[in-house]
Protein backbone atom coordinates (compact mmCIF):
# COMPACT_ATOMS: atom_id res chain seq x y z
CA UNK A 1 0.00 0.00 0.00
CA UNK A 2 2.84 2.25 0.98
CA UNK A 3 4.64 3.99 -2.48
CA UNK A 4 7.53 5.81 -2.84
CA UNK A 5 6.31 9.31 -2.82
CA UNK A 6 8.31 11.28 -5.24
CA UNK A 7 9.22 14.79 -4.62
CA UNK A 8 10.48 17.65 -6.76
CA UNK A 9 13.84 17.87 -8.27
CA UNK A 10 16.10 19.69 -5.74
CA UNK A 11 16.37 23.22 -6.37
CA UNK A 12 13.12 23.62 -8.21
CA UNK A 13 10.38 25.97 -5.99
CA UNK A 14 6.79 25.21 -6.56
CA UNK A 15 4.86 27.93 -8.34
CA UNK A 16 2.33 29.48 -5.67
CA UNK A 17 -1.26 29.76 -6.89
CA UNK A 18 -2.95 32.46 -5.15
CA UNK A 19 -6.11 33.73 -5.64
CA UNK A 20 -7.20 36.20 -8.23
CA UNK A 21 -7.62 40.06 -7.22
CA UNK A 22 -11.02 41.51 -6.77
CA UNK A 23 -13.40 43.25 -4.53
CA UNK A 24 -15.91 39.39 -4.67
CA UNK A 25 -12.70 38.09 -2.51
CA UNK A 26 -10.44 35.20 -4.01
CA UNK A 27 -12.87 33.74 -6.08
CA UNK A 28 -16.07 33.98 -8.16
CA UNK A 29 -16.75 30.21 -8.07
CA UNK A 30 -18.69 29.17 -5.32
CA UNK A 31 -18.65 25.86 -3.89
CA UNK A 32 -20.77 24.21 -0.69
CA UNK A 33 -19.97 21.01 0.73
CA UNK A 34 -21.73 17.47 2.52
CA UNK A 35 -21.46 16.98 6.27
CA UNK A 36 -18.71 14.74 7.48
CA UNK A 37 -21.24 13.19 9.70
CA UNK A 38 -23.10 11.48 6.71
CA UNK A 39 -22.83 7.55 8.71
CA UNK A 40 -24.34 6.64 11.24
CA UNK A 41 -24.99 7.32 14.70
CA UNK A 42 -21.48 7.93 16.57
CA UNK A 43 -19.99 4.80 17.78
CA UNK A 44 -17.85 6.46 20.12
CA UNK A 45 -20.32 7.66 22.57
CA UNK A 46 -18.22 9.46 24.76
CA UNK A 47 -16.97 12.41 22.06
CA UNK A 48 -20.08 15.19 20.70
CA UNK A 49 -20.69 15.77 17.61
CA UNK A 50 -17.92 17.72 16.67
CA UNK A 51 -18.83 17.99 12.71
CA UNK A 52 -18.70 20.93 10.91
CA UNK A 53 -22.02 21.45 9.23
CA UNK A 54 -22.27 21.69 5.35
CA UNK A 55 -24.53 21.38 2.83
CA UNK A 56 -24.03 18.57 -0.56
CA UNK A 57 -22.12 19.82 -3.27
CA UNK A 58 -24.82 20.64 -5.63
CA UNK A 59 -26.02 18.41 -7.92
CA UNK A 60 -26.52 20.64 -10.78
CA UNK A 61 -22.54 21.74 -11.13
CA UNK A 62 -22.09 21.43 -14.73
CA UNK A 63 -19.74 19.21 -15.45
CA UNK A 64 -17.32 19.59 -18.61
CA UNK A 65 -13.95 19.11 -19.80
CA UNK A 66 -11.74 22.08 -18.62
CA UNK A 67 -8.00 22.46 -19.50
CA UNK A 68 -4.68 21.51 -17.29
CA UNK A 69 -4.12 23.18 -14.16
CA UNK A 70 -0.25 23.00 -15.74
CA UNK A 71 -1.58 24.76 -19.39
CA UNK A 72 -3.34 27.91 -17.87
CA UNK A 73 -1.36 31.13 -16.82
CA UNK A 74 -0.31 30.75 -12.78
CA UNK A 75 -3.07 34.01 -12.05
CA UNK A 76 -5.85 31.87 -13.74
CA UNK A 77 -4.90 28.61 -11.58
CA UNK A 78 -7.12 29.07 -8.47
CA UNK A 79 -10.48 29.53 -10.12
CA UNK A 80 -9.52 26.69 -12.31
CA UNK A 81 -8.43 24.54 -9.03
CA UNK A 82 -11.92 25.22 -7.19
CA UNK A 83 -13.91 24.38 -9.93
CA UNK A 84 -12.15 21.36 -10.82
CA UNK A 85 -12.52 20.56 -7.23
CA UNK A 86 -16.49 21.73 -7.25
CA UNK A 87 -17.00 19.26 -10.30
CA UNK A 88 -15.35 16.38 -8.07
CA UNK A 89 -17.90 17.00 -5.08
CA UNK A 90 -19.97 15.42 -7.50
CA UNK A 91 -21.32 11.96 -6.68
CA UNK A 92 -22.50 9.47 -9.20
CA UNK A 93 -24.84 6.40 -9.43
CA UNK A 94 -22.11 3.34 -10.16
CA UNK A 95 -25.31 1.18 -9.62
CA UNK A 96 -25.47 1.86 -13.54
CA UNK A 97 -22.68 1.41 -15.81
CA UNK A 98 -24.10 3.43 -18.51
CA UNK A 99 -25.16 6.37 -16.45
CA UNK A 100 -23.65 9.65 -17.01
CA UNK A 101 -20.25 7.70 -18.55
CA UNK A 102 -18.67 11.08 -19.79
CA UNK A 103 -19.41 12.86 -16.14
CA UNK A 104 -17.37 9.99 -14.47
CA UNK A 105 -14.54 10.15 -16.75
CA UNK A 106 -14.22 13.59 -16.17
CA UNK A 107 -14.39 13.31 -12.74
CA UNK A 108 -12.07 10.41 -12.56
CA UNK A 109 -9.70 12.39 -15.12
CA UNK A 110 -9.63 15.71 -13.02
CA UNK A 111 -9.34 13.50 -9.31
CA UNK A 112 -5.89 12.18 -11.18
CA UNK A 113 -4.66 15.62 -11.81
CA UNK A 114 -5.30 16.60 -8.48
CA UNK A 115 -2.96 13.43 -6.96
CA UNK A 116 -0.56 14.22 -9.48
CA UNK A 117 -0.27 17.82 -8.55
CA UNK A 118 -0.13 17.67 -4.65
CA UNK A 119 2.21 14.54 -4.98
CA UNK A 120 4.69 16.63 -7.64
CA UNK A 121 4.86 19.32 -5.04
CA UNK A 122 5.09 21.55 -8.13
CA UNK A 123 2.12 23.85 -7.28
CA UNK A 124 2.15 25.06 -3.38
CA UNK A 125 -1.88 25.36 -2.58
CA UNK A 126 -2.76 28.34 -0.70
CA UNK A 127 -5.12 28.29 2.93
CA UNK A 128 -8.24 28.64 0.73
CA UNK A 129 -7.44 26.15 -2.03
CA UNK A 130 -6.37 23.11 0.85
CA UNK A 131 -10.13 23.84 2.84
CA UNK A 132 -11.80 23.18 -0.62
CA UNK A 133 -10.05 19.88 -1.17
CA UNK A 134 -9.96 18.68 2.09
CA UNK A 135 -13.77 19.69 2.00
CA UNK A 136 -14.30 18.10 -1.41
CA UNK A 137 -12.56 14.81 -0.32
CA UNK A 138 -15.14 14.24 3.01
CA UNK A 139 -18.10 14.66 0.64
CA UNK A 140 -16.70 12.14 -1.15
CA UNK A 141 -15.81 9.56 1.66
CA UNK A 142 -17.63 10.57 4.50
CA UNK A 143 -21.05 8.49 3.52
CA UNK A 144 -23.39 5.73 5.02
CA UNK A 145 -21.92 2.71 4.72
CA UNK A 146 -23.95 0.12 3.65
CA UNK A 147 -25.06 -2.39 5.84
CA UNK A 148 -23.21 -5.89 6.19
CA UNK A 149 -23.55 -9.41 4.97
CA UNK A 150 -24.58 -10.59 8.28
CA UNK A 151 -27.26 -7.73 8.93
CA UNK A 152 -29.06 -8.33 5.85
CA UNK A 153 -29.11 -12.40 6.42
CA UNK A 154 -29.65 -11.84 10.56
CA UNK A 155 -26.83 -14.54 10.90
CA UNK A 156 -25.21 -12.83 13.67
CA UNK A 157 -23.57 -15.69 14.93
CA UNK A 158 -22.39 -16.86 11.62
CA UNK A 159 -18.62 -16.82 10.85
CA UNK A 160 -17.37 -13.73 9.00
CA UNK A 161 -15.54 -15.89 6.62
CA UNK A 162 -19.04 -17.44 5.11
CA UNK A 163 -19.90 -13.51 4.62
CA UNK A 164 -19.76 -12.44 0.60
CA UNK A 165 -17.24 -9.81 -0.09
CA UNK A 166 -18.48 -6.27 -0.65
CA UNK A 167 -16.43 -4.26 -3.09
CA UNK A 168 -17.58 -0.32 -3.40
CA UNK A 169 -18.84 0.16 -6.38
CA UNK A 170 -17.86 3.65 -6.75
CA UNK A 171 -14.09 2.51 -5.95
CA UNK A 172 -12.89 3.97 -9.32
CA UNK A 173 -13.55 7.83 -7.94
CA UNK A 174 -12.92 6.52 -4.19
CA UNK A 175 -9.38 5.50 -4.77
CA UNK A 176 -8.26 8.48 -5.99
CA UNK A 177 -9.52 10.14 -3.64
CA UNK A 178 -8.06 8.64 -0.75
CA UNK A 179 -5.00 8.54 -2.63
CA UNK A 180 -5.10 12.59 -3.13
CA UNK A 181 -5.88 12.61 0.76
CA UNK A 182 -2.88 10.31 1.46
CA UNK A 183 -0.68 12.47 -0.45
CA UNK A 184 -1.84 15.65 0.96
CA UNK A 185 -1.22 13.89 4.30
CA UNK A 186 2.40 12.72 3.54
CA UNK A 187 3.22 15.94 1.42
CA UNK A 188 6.48 17.87 2.62
CA UNK A 189 4.79 21.03 1.32
CA UNK A 190 1.29 20.46 3.76
CA UNK A 191 2.37 22.37 6.46
CA UNK A 192 0.78 20.84 10.07
CA UNK A 193 -0.40 23.88 11.56
CA UNK A 194 -2.10 24.85 8.76
CA UNK A 195 -4.01 21.14 8.15
CA UNK A 196 -5.00 20.69 11.46
CA UNK A 197 -7.76 23.44 11.29
CA UNK A 198 -8.92 21.45 8.27
CA UNK A 199 -8.12 17.30 9.24
CA UNK A 200 -9.61 18.27 12.76
CA UNK A 201 -10.78 16.00 15.41
CA UNK A 202 -14.51 15.37 13.37
CA UNK A 203 -12.45 14.85 10.38
CA UNK A 204 -10.06 12.11 11.94
CA UNK A 205 -13.49 10.38 14.22
CA UNK A 206 -15.34 10.04 10.60
CA UNK A 207 -12.46 8.42 9.84
CA UNK A 208 -11.67 5.80 12.11
CA UNK A 209 -15.81 4.97 11.66
CA UNK A 210 -15.08 4.42 7.77
CA UNK A 211 -13.15 1.02 9.11
CA UNK A 212 -16.55 -0.21 9.53
CA UNK A 213 -16.50 -0.68 5.41
CA UNK A 214 -16.78 -4.00 4.35
CA UNK A 215 -14.44 -3.34 1.61
CA UNK A 216 -11.10 -4.62 2.32
CA UNK A 217 -9.09 -1.82 -0.16
CA UNK A 218 -11.00 1.00 1.57
CA UNK A 219 -9.96 0.03 5.08
CA UNK A 220 -6.37 -0.91 3.57
CA UNK A 221 -6.11 3.09 2.73
CA UNK A 222 -7.61 4.12 5.86
CA UNK A 223 -5.12 1.82 7.57
CA UNK A 224 -2.28 4.00 5.73
CA UNK A 225 -3.99 7.11 6.19
CA UNK A 226 -4.65 7.19 9.97
CA UNK A 227 -1.21 6.02 10.28
CA UNK A 228 0.17 9.30 8.66
CA UNK A 229 -2.19 11.21 10.49
CA UNK A 230 -1.37 9.83 13.94
CA UNK A 231 2.74 10.31 13.22
CA UNK A 232 1.79 13.61 11.52
CA UNK A 233 -0.26 15.75 13.89
CA UNK A 234 0.59 15.31 17.18
CA UNK A 235 -2.31 16.99 18.42
CA UNK A 236 -5.08 14.43 17.23
CA UNK A 237 -2.94 11.30 18.91
CA UNK A 238 -4.70 11.32 22.57
CA UNK A 239 -8.28 11.16 20.16
CA UNK A 240 -7.03 8.38 17.99
CA UNK A 241 -5.78 6.36 21.03
CA UNK A 242 -8.88 7.10 22.74
CA UNK A 243 -11.23 6.35 20.18
CA UNK A 244 -9.62 3.04 19.23
CA UNK A 245 -9.94 1.85 22.96
CA UNK A 246 -13.94 2.70 22.55
CA UNK A 247 -13.73 0.60 19.28
CA UNK A 248 -12.80 -2.43 21.13
CA UNK A 249 -14.85 -1.37 24.16
CA UNK A 250 -17.40 -1.65 21.55
CA UNK A 251 -16.20 -5.05 20.11
CA UNK A 252 -16.07 -6.35 23.35
CA UNK A 253 -18.98 -5.57 24.97
CA UNK A 254 -21.41 -5.37 22.70
CA UNK A 255 -21.33 -6.21 18.45
CA UNK A 256 -18.11 -8.81 18.36
CA UNK A 257 -18.21 -7.68 14.75
CA UNK A 258 -16.00 -5.43 13.19
CA UNK A 259 -14.02 -5.88 9.88
CA UNK A 260 -11.40 -3.03 10.79
CA UNK A 261 -10.14 -4.53 13.73
CA UNK A 262 -7.25 -5.70 11.88
CA UNK A 263 -6.42 -2.60 10.33
CA UNK A 264 -6.78 -0.54 13.74
CA UNK A 265 -4.52 -3.51 15.17
CA UNK A 266 -1.77 -3.02 12.97
CA UNK A 267 -1.89 0.87 13.65
CA UNK A 268 -1.66 0.07 16.95
CA UNK A 269 1.21 -1.82 16.41
CA UNK A 270 3.04 0.89 15.40
CA UNK A 271 2.25 3.26 17.69
CA UNK A 272 3.00 0.58 20.98
CA UNK A 273 6.30 -0.28 19.20
CA UNK A 274 7.24 3.58 19.36
CA UNK A 275 5.92 4.18 23.23
CA UNK A 276 8.50 5.36 25.41
CA UNK A 277 9.82 3.75 28.39
CA UNK A 278 8.97 3.62 30.93
CA UNK A 279 5.19 2.77 29.46
CA UNK A 280 2.85 5.12 30.75
CA UNK A 281 -0.45 4.08 32.88
CA UNK A 282 -2.09 4.73 30.71
CA UNK A 283 -1.04 2.91 28.15
CA UNK A 284 -0.93 -0.60 30.80
CA UNK A 285 -4.45 -0.13 31.30
CA UNK A 286 -5.41 -0.21 27.76
CA UNK A 287 -3.46 -3.62 27.41
CA UNK A 288 -5.30 -5.06 30.18
CA UNK A 289 -8.39 -3.61 29.87
CA UNK A 290 -9.14 -3.41 26.23
CA UNK A 291 -6.11 -5.53 23.95
CA UNK A 292 -6.25 -9.20 26.31
CA UNK A 293 -10.22 -8.87 26.49
CA UNK A 294 -9.87 -9.06 22.59
CA UNK A 295 -8.99 -12.64 22.98
CA UNK A 296 -12.22 -13.77 24.16
CA UNK A 297 -14.18 -13.58 20.44
CA UNK A 298 -15.29 -16.40 19.19
CA UNK A 299 -13.31 -15.70 15.59
CA UNK A 300 -10.16 -14.50 16.89
CA UNK A 301 -8.52 -15.84 13.87
CA UNK A 302 -9.23 -12.85 11.65
CA UNK A 303 -7.10 -10.41 13.68
CA UNK A 304 -5.00 -12.66 15.98
CA UNK A 305 -1.48 -11.51 14.34
CA UNK A 306 -1.54 -8.50 14.93
CA UNK A 307 -3.25 -8.58 18.30
CA UNK A 308 -0.17 -11.11 19.01
CA UNK A 309 2.13 -8.66 17.90
CA UNK A 310 0.72 -5.82 19.95
CA UNK A 311 0.06 -7.63 22.60
CA UNK A 312 4.30 -9.08 22.67
CA UNK A 313 5.38 -5.30 21.60
CA UNK A 314 4.58 -4.67 25.36
CA UNK A 315 5.72 -7.65 27.05
CA UNK A 316 9.41 -6.30 25.01
CA UNK A 317 8.96 -2.50 26.19
CA UNK A 318 8.29 -3.80 29.74
CA UNK A 319 8.67 -7.25 30.94
CA UNK A 320 6.91 -6.46 34.05
CA UNK A 321 4.12 -7.15 32.26
CA UNK A 322 4.61 -10.32 31.13
CA UNK A 323 2.67 -11.70 34.52
CA UNK A 324 -0.56 -9.41 33.97
CA UNK A 325 -0.81 -10.80 29.94
CA UNK A 326 0.18 -14.57 30.93
CA UNK A 327 -2.64 -14.55 33.62
CA UNK A 328 -5.31 -12.67 31.09
CA UNK A 329 -4.33 -15.36 28.48
CA UNK A 330 -5.25 -18.12 30.75
CA UNK A 331 -8.35 -16.16 31.89
CA UNK A 332 -9.98 -16.36 28.17
CA UNK A 333 -8.68 -19.90 27.47
CA UNK A 334 -11.02 -21.44 24.95
CA UNK A 335 -12.90 -24.62 26.61
CA UNK A 336 -14.11 -26.27 22.98
CA UNK A 337 -12.60 -24.26 20.38
CA UNK A 338 -9.64 -26.43 19.52
CA UNK A 339 -8.27 -23.98 16.68
CA UNK A 340 -8.52 -20.90 19.44
CA UNK A 341 -6.03 -22.90 21.78
CA UNK A 342 -3.57 -23.65 19.31
CA UNK A 343 -3.63 -19.64 18.26
CA UNK A 344 -3.19 -18.99 22.31
CA UNK A 345 -0.52 -21.53 22.67
CA UNK A 346 1.43 -19.83 19.90
CA UNK A 347 0.99 -16.56 21.64
CA UNK A 348 2.04 -17.52 25.08
CA UNK A 349 5.18 -18.99 23.63
CA UNK A 350 6.29 -16.16 21.74
CA UNK A 351 5.05 -13.87 25.54
CA UNK A 352 7.59 -16.27 26.70
CA UNK A 353 10.30 -16.06 24.43
CA UNK A 354 10.70 -12.17 25.97
CA UNK A 355 9.61 -13.10 29.76
CA UNK A 356 12.45 -12.85 32.59
CA UNK A 357 12.71 -15.91 34.99
CA UNK A 358 11.23 -13.70 38.09
CA UNK A 359 7.67 -12.93 36.03
CA UNK A 360 7.85 -16.75 34.91
CA UNK A 361 8.36 -17.66 38.29
CA UNK A 362 4.69 -15.79 39.29
CA UNK A 363 2.34 -17.55 36.84
CA UNK A 364 4.27 -20.78 36.04
CA UNK A 365 2.07 -23.00 38.31
CA UNK A 366 -1.32 -21.67 37.16
CA UNK A 367 0.55 -21.70 33.25
CA UNK A 368 1.74 -25.76 33.47
CA UNK A 369 -1.40 -27.06 34.76
CA UNK A 370 -2.85 -25.46 31.73
CA UNK A 371 -0.23 -27.18 29.40
CA UNK A 372 -1.15 -30.38 31.08
CA UNK A 373 -3.97 -30.19 30.09
CA UNK A 374 -3.48 -29.29 26.44
CA UNK A 375 -0.66 -32.13 26.17
CA UNK A 376 -3.54 -34.34 27.29
CA UNK A 377 -6.12 -33.12 24.37
CA UNK A 378 -7.69 -35.63 22.10
CA UNK A 379 -7.07 -33.15 19.72
CA UNK A 380 -3.24 -33.76 18.29
CA UNK A 381 -2.86 -30.68 17.11
CA UNK A 382 -3.49 -28.54 20.38
CA UNK A 383 -1.51 -31.55 22.00
CA UNK A 384 1.66 -31.76 19.51
CA UNK A 385 1.63 -27.63 19.43
CA UNK A 386 1.70 -27.76 23.40
CA UNK A 387 4.75 -30.19 22.98
CA UNK A 388 6.65 -28.35 20.53
CA UNK A 389 7.08 -25.84 23.78
CA UNK A 390 10.21 -27.70 24.18
CA UNK A 391 11.90 -26.86 20.65
CA UNK A 392 12.21 -23.76 22.34
CA UNK A 393 15.67 -23.08 23.96
CA UNK A 394 14.47 -19.94 25.59
CA UNK A 395 11.56 -21.85 27.17
CA UNK A 396 13.70 -24.88 28.32
CA UNK A 397 15.47 -22.75 30.32
CA UNK A 398 13.22 -21.31 31.85
CA UNK A 399 11.34 -24.84 32.84
CA UNK A 400 14.94 -26.15 33.76
CA UNK A 401 15.62 -23.50 36.46
CA UNK A 402 11.89 -24.12 37.85
CA UNK A 403 11.60 -27.84 36.99
CA UNK A 404 11.28 -28.59 40.81
CA UNK A 405 7.81 -26.80 40.15
CA UNK A 406 7.21 -27.97 36.82
CA UNK A 407 7.55 -31.46 36.49
CA UNK A 408 5.37 -32.48 39.31
CA UNK A 409 2.57 -30.48 37.68
CA UNK A 410 3.31 -32.09 34.28
CA UNK A 411 4.47 -35.08 34.95
CA UNK A 412 0.97 -36.97 35.11
CA UNK A 413 0.05 -35.42 31.91
CA UNK A 414 2.89 -36.63 29.92
CA UNK A 415 2.62 -40.20 31.44
CA UNK A 416 -1.11 -40.38 30.30
CA UNK A 417 -0.34 -39.77 27.03
CA UNK A 418 2.76 -42.48 26.76
CA UNK A 419 -0.38 -44.73 27.69
CA UNK A 420 -3.19 -44.05 26.28
CA UNK A 421 -2.99 -41.07 23.67
CA UNK A 422 -4.64 -42.28 20.47
CA UNK A 423 -2.07 -40.47 18.19
CA UNK A 424 1.62 -42.47 17.71
CA UNK A 425 3.15 -39.23 17.03
CA UNK A 426 1.84 -37.34 20.17
CA UNK A 427 2.89 -40.44 21.73
CA UNK A 428 6.93 -39.81 20.34
CA UNK A 429 6.91 -35.96 21.22
CA UNK A 430 6.07 -37.09 24.71
CA UNK A 431 8.77 -39.97 25.26
CA UNK A 432 11.01 -36.76 23.87
CA UNK A 433 10.11 -34.67 26.26
CA UNK A 434 9.68 -37.36 29.07
CA UNK A 435 13.06 -38.13 28.75
CA UNK A 436 14.29 -34.55 28.53
CA UNK A 437 13.26 -34.09 31.78
CA UNK A 438 14.93 -37.12 32.93
CA UNK A 439 18.24 -36.07 31.32
CA UNK A 440 17.66 -32.93 32.88
CA UNK A 441 17.33 -33.81 36.88
CA UNK A 442 17.17 -37.85 37.08
CA UNK A 443 16.71 -37.60 41.29
CA UNK A 444 13.35 -35.55 40.14
CA UNK A 445 12.62 -37.32 38.02
CA UNK A 446 12.71 -41.04 39.44
CA UNK A 447 11.35 -39.18 43.16
CA UNK A 448 8.09 -38.06 40.17
CA UNK A 449 7.99 -41.58 39.09
CA UNK A 450 7.66 -42.81 42.28
CA UNK A 451 4.69 -40.40 43.21
CA UNK A 452 3.03 -40.76 40.93
CA UNK A 453 3.07 -44.76 41.08
CA UNK A 454 2.11 -43.82 44.36
CA UNK A 455 -0.98 -42.16 43.74
CA UNK A 456 -2.20 -44.28 40.93
CA UNK A 457 -1.92 -47.33 43.44
CA UNK A 458 -4.26 -45.25 46.16
CA UNK A 459 -6.39 -44.20 43.28
CA UNK A 460 -7.23 -48.42 42.05
CA UNK A 461 -7.23 -49.19 45.69
CA UNK A 462 -10.33 -46.36 45.94
CA UNK A 463 -11.81 -47.73 43.18
CA UNK A 464 -11.51 -51.74 44.37
CA UNK A 465 -12.94 -50.47 47.12
CA UNK A 466 -16.41 -48.26 45.45
CA UNK A 467 -16.55 -51.16 43.62
CA UNK A 468 -16.81 -53.95 46.67
CA UNK A 469 -19.52 -51.69 48.14
CA UNK A 470 -21.54 -51.51 45.36
CA UNK A 471 -21.38 -55.54 44.80
CA UNK A 472 -22.22 -55.51 48.96
CA UNK A 473 -25.12 -53.61 48.53
CA UNK A 474 -26.44 -55.37 45.31
CA UNK A 475 -26.26 -58.52 47.46
CA UNK A 476 -28.22 -56.89 50.19
CA UNK A 477 -30.52 -55.26 47.79
CA UNK A 478 -31.34 -59.21 46.74
CA UNK A 479 -32.27 -60.48 50.04
CA UNK A 480 -35.47 -60.59 51.37
CA UNK A 481 -36.68 -57.09 53.05
CA UNK A 482 -33.58 -55.56 51.32
CA UNK A 483 -35.38 -52.43 51.00
CA UNK A 484 -34.33 -51.22 54.66
CA UNK A 485 -31.69 -48.55 55.06
CA UNK A 486 -28.43 -50.58 54.90
CA UNK A 487 -24.70 -48.86 55.68
CA UNK A 488 -21.45 -50.02 54.57
CA UNK A 489 -18.28 -49.22 55.25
Amino acid sequence: MLKIIKGMKKGSKPEVIEPPPGPNGPSDVTVNHASRSAVPPAQLTHVKSQAVTRTSAPQDTVIEVTPLLKDVPISERHVLFIRKVSMCAVSFDFGDALKSVKEKEIKRQNLQELVELVQSGSSKMNEIMQQEMVDMIAVNIFRALPPAAYENTGAIDGDPEEDDMYLEPSWAHLQLVYELLLRYVVSHDTDTKVAKRFIDHSFVLNLLDLFNSEDPREREYLKTILHRVYGKFMVHRPLIRKAINNIFYRFIFETERHPGLGELLDILGSIINGLAVPIKEEHKLFLVRALIPLHKAKYINYYHQQLSYCITQFVEKDYRLADSVIRGLLKYWPVTNCTKEILFLGELEEVLDVTQPAEFQRCMVPLFRQIGRCINSPNFQVAERALFWWNNEHIVDLIAEYRGVILPIIFEPLEKNIRSHWNQAINELTNNVRKMFKDMDADLFEECNNQFLEKEAMVNQMREQRELNWKKLESIASEPGGDAMVMVN
